[in-house]
């Protein structure tokens, strides 16, 4: 039987749950092998991250060296349609710099065939990520 609109949405809640009191492993597993994160547009962290470990490695990876305390973040609204489920959540950090990071993000999410992450596209506040972090080395 293919997962229906609402398993997407409670795999997702149930993985924000955990996210909410800084445990990422629950979001991090839900991913495709082939898993795509998009940032659009054209700051230094704007791209498409292709396959799970591209997203750890070139994306995680500079991003939470740059995390002094535990990144969370907090579901405000789901919703769910077909394959696709929209999340509007919060995120905080503080950084080694010192700085609190508290974006708002809109994460649009898409889930395959195997009921896994297939594809997210984060929108965000880009001028805030400009403003506290340093942009990721790419090579």
């Amino acid at each position: 039987m293919a997962a229906t609109p609402e398993d997407h949405k409670q795999r997702l809640q149930a993985a924000f749950a955990e996210l909410a009191v800084g445990n990422g492993r629950p979001f991090v597993d839900l991913m495709a092998d082939d898993f795509c994160w998009t940032v659009p547009g054209s700051g230094p962290w704007a791209g498409t991250y292709r396959g799970k470990r591209a997203v750890r490695e070139e994306l995680f990876k500079p991003l939470f060296a740059q995390f002094a305390t535990p990144y969370t973040n907090r579901a405000l609204r789901f919703i769910a349609e077909g394959d696709h489920v929209v999340v509007e959540c919060r995120g905080a950090v503080r950084t080694v710099r010192g700085q609190d990071y508290g974006n708002a993000y809109c994460y649009v999410c898409r889930f395959g065939a195997d009921g896994r992450l297939a594809e997210l596209n984060e929108y965000m506040d880009t001028a805030l990520i400009d403003a506290v972090l340093e942009p990721p080395a790419r090579g």
